[in-house]
Formats: structure tokens, sequence, C-alpha cells
């Protein structure tokens, strides 16, 4: 349906779903609600992989199907509501309910982190609306305030949490000394992590909606392979009591910023400060800082998965979408693309080290260390000589830095583990600034 034929103020509006798993249950009980029925929404059509299947929701006779034309070819569907996940055929099935002249509204952030620029400009000749605020952060508002609370403000930097798996994983492991293993099973167990853990430990889909981020914040395109990525797999328990004793704790942070005329984008373990807001986000909420020229700093906290909070913004989303329709909202615009700001490596990057070696407790071995770090002018902030083992001869030693070169504090790490007297390098965590400590 074009955007020419659309439904008078007073007529039904049909929506298909493309997948009814948990969010889409959830997201079809809103619609059939007493609330949806007032609003004029019609649910016309959902795609299901089993017909057959017991759902948490009663879905009027003859809704369900298995060919996805029964929603994409439906001339009865206005806006078409993708929760399936996954590259394809999400990506398939959304060009094709565009290019029909339907709206679209997804909560798929690998689709869009990859495929978003090519998805609002196929919007946008089509004249209908592409809407996704359910791909970042669940039910945090943080979209649709980039694209139209914040459009006058340029945006400075963004910094959150964005991933509730490690979220919880993180604060098992500082709350209660729980091993990584342990705490992945917990979070496995209470299904807040896959049965593959990999996109959320690993980063991959905390750097997807910093993608989405970043492009909305910054006009800038970020292909997900630009984004520097590391994952939570190497933090151990002793990370949390050592860094405790400094005055940190440990987050997966996904970060853009401008700096030194580019944008630097990056998802990664690092020590934030335990006297800041960000260190008490705990459990699978999510939260995103934003700061802009004009309003300064925004914090936008909540819940960032499952059913209740994805609806919340899809249903959002949906109803935006309805008003659209009716002539009573706007197509919101990405901020243009930005030529004159690139993309920066993180070998760029500025920032204080936590480095947690094993090495043999003997005379001089710290000497070599901090001659390795010299040579890449690289000063030692403290120093702190944690559990020894008298057997083994050997003890865990902490290393704090004062600011230093991601590039010059990789060489300084080649150095030094080629040293003779160091066992292991067993962790490297950056330390994350904040306006009183810049």
């Amino acid at each position: 349906m074009n955007a020419s034929d659309a439904p008078s103020n007073s007529a039904p509006v049909g929506i298909g779903l493309l997948g009814l798993g948990i969010v889409g249950s959830a997201v079809t009980s809103s619609i059939l609600s007493a609330e949806g029925q007032r609003r004029g929404l019609r649910l016309c059509a959902a795609l299901v992989r089993d017909r057959a299947r017991k759902r948490g929701v009663e879905i009027p006779e003859g809704t369900l199907s298995t060919d996805p034309e029964t929603v994409l070819g439906s001339p009865d569907v206005d806006i078409v509501v993708e929760l399936m996940g996954g590259e394809e055929p999400a990506m398939e099935y959304i060009t094709r309910a565009l290019s029909a002249g339907k709206h679209v509204v997804t909560a798929n952030k690998e689709v869009i982190s990859k495929h978003g620029e090519k998805l609002r400009n196929l919007a946008a000749e089509n004249n209908v609306s592409l809407q996704y605020e359910a791909s970042v952060g669940g039910g945090i508002p943080i979209i649709n305030p980039l694209l139209n609370d914040l459009a006058a403000n340029q945006i400075l930097g963004l910094r959150a949490i964005i991933n509730g798996t490690t979220n919880y994983i993180l604060t098992q492991m500082a709350s209660g000394g729980a091993s990584f293993d342990d705490a992945l099973a917990d979070a496995q167990g209470l299904g807040f992590a896959e049965a593959d853990p990999t996109a959320d430990v690993d980063a991959f889909d905390a750097v997807y909606k910093i993608s989405i981020l970043a492009r909305l914040a910054f006009g800038v395109d970020v292909p997900v392979e630009k984004i520097f990525r590391e994952g939570i797999r190497r933090t151990e328990s002793q990370d949390f009591r050592y860094a405790e004793e400094l005055g940190y704790t440990i987050k997966l942070l996904a970060a853009a910023r401008r700096e030194d005329g580019g944008l630097l984008v990056r998802v990664h373990p690092a020590l934030v400060p335990s006297d800041v807001p960000m260190a008490k986000v705990e459990g699978v909420l999510n939260v995103v800082e934003a700061e802009g020229d004009l309003v300064g700093p925004l914090w936008l906290q909540g819940r960032g998965a499952g059913a209740e909070p994805t609806a919340s913004a899809v249903m959002g989303d949906v109803l935006r979408t309805v008003s659209i329709i009716r002539g009573g909202g706007h197509v919101p615009e990405a901020r243009p693309i930005d030529p004159d700001l690139p993309l920066l490596d993180m070998a760029s990057h500025e920032c204080k080290y936590y480095i947690r070696l094993t090495v043999r407790d003997r005379p001089g071995v710290l000497a070599q260390i901090a001659g390795a770090l010299g040579d890449m002018d690289i000063s030692i902030a403290s120093v702190l000589q944690m559990d020894s083992d008298p057997e083994r001869g050997n003890a865990d030693l902490v290393i704090m830095t004062h600011p230093a070169r991601e590039a010059n504090m990789q060489r300084a790490v080649e150095r030094i583990d080629s040293l003779g007297d160091v066992d292991t390098i067993s962790n490297l965590i950056r330390v994350e600034s904040y306006p009183s400590d810049r």
C-alpha cells in the first residue's frame, strides 16, 4: 500500500507480523488489546514457521501463515513489523516491504547496523517510514530522541552499556566473586544468555548497536568491521577484586566520541570509577549516556531486553507510524552524512591502562617491566603486588599507567611478554576517563 493510498483517520490500520516469538506475542497482545482496538489497529497476518505451535496469546482464526506473501503481498497491510532476527531472510523481507510502499517497524539490530543506510534511502524513495527504536536498548527510548529531540545538537559523545547479558555476567563476577564460566552458566539458566553466547560475550551484539547509534548521532556510516571490538572472556574474578582496591569496577562499554578531528567507535571491557553512575548499572539493565553541545549530558536507563520492554519500543514505533499514515506525524530524517568526520583507528586512542601479570617473585622484575613501558613513553601510576604463590615462586602484579596511546601500549605489551621473568600477561583493561580526570 502506498502512502498516497493511506487510510483515513477513522479507518483501521492493517499490521502484518514477520515472526511471532516471545516479543511478537507481546506485540500481538498489545495490538489485540482494547487500547489497540481503540487506536484502530488491526492484525491482518502473521508469518510463522509452525502454525500448530502453541503460543501465549490467542491469535484470530486465519491470521497465521507460513507464506511471507500473506504479509508482504497483502493490500490490507499498511505496516510490516519484522521480529524475526538475523540478517536473512529479514533483510529481503524488509526490502520487499519498503519497495511495495509499506511502512516497516523492526527490532533487528543486525540488519539496521549492516544495511541501515540502504534501507533508509529505500524508505525515502517510496515515501514510507522505517522505524527501529527496539533495535538498541530494548525499552530505552534513544533512537527517536537522537532523530528528533536532539536534532539541534552536535553530539559530542556516546557511552553505553547496551548488552544485558554481559552486564549480568559482570555484575555476578563483581558482587559474588563468581568465575566467568559460572556467571555465564547462571545467565544461561535464567534465560539471559543463549546456548551459544558468542554474540553477547564476544561483543558482536554491542557492536551492532553502537554502529546504529553512531550513525544517527554523528552522521557517519560506521561499518561494523571498522569498530574496535573486544569481549569479556579474559575477565577473571580477581580482576574485580583488584579493580575494587583501586577504586573501579569493570563494565563492557560501547562508546563513540569525537577525538582529534575524527570519530572513534569502540566496544571493550573498561575500568569505570566506582563513584560514577555508570558503575551502579547492574544486572540486565542498559544505559546510554549522550552529550550534546547545547543540552549537555543526558542519561537514559532501563531494561534493555525481554519481551515487554522490547514490545514497548516496537509499539511506540507502530503508533508513530500510524500517526504518519493518518497525516498527524512526519517521517523522521537521520542526520546527513558528514564527509568531514573520518573514522579513527583504535591505535590513536589514549587512556590509562590496567595490566595484570603473573611474574617471578624476585628482585629486578618490576624494573624490567618499567623499562619496557618507558621505552614506549608510558609511565607507571601505581603498582600492586597481589596474590603470591611461594611454592611456585610467582605473584600477581597489577600496574596502573598514566594516559598512553593504544599503539604504544600494544608494543609495550609485546616487549613485556618476551621478558623471561614474566610468566603471563593475564589481562589488559582500558580505564574509562570522566570529566574530572581527563
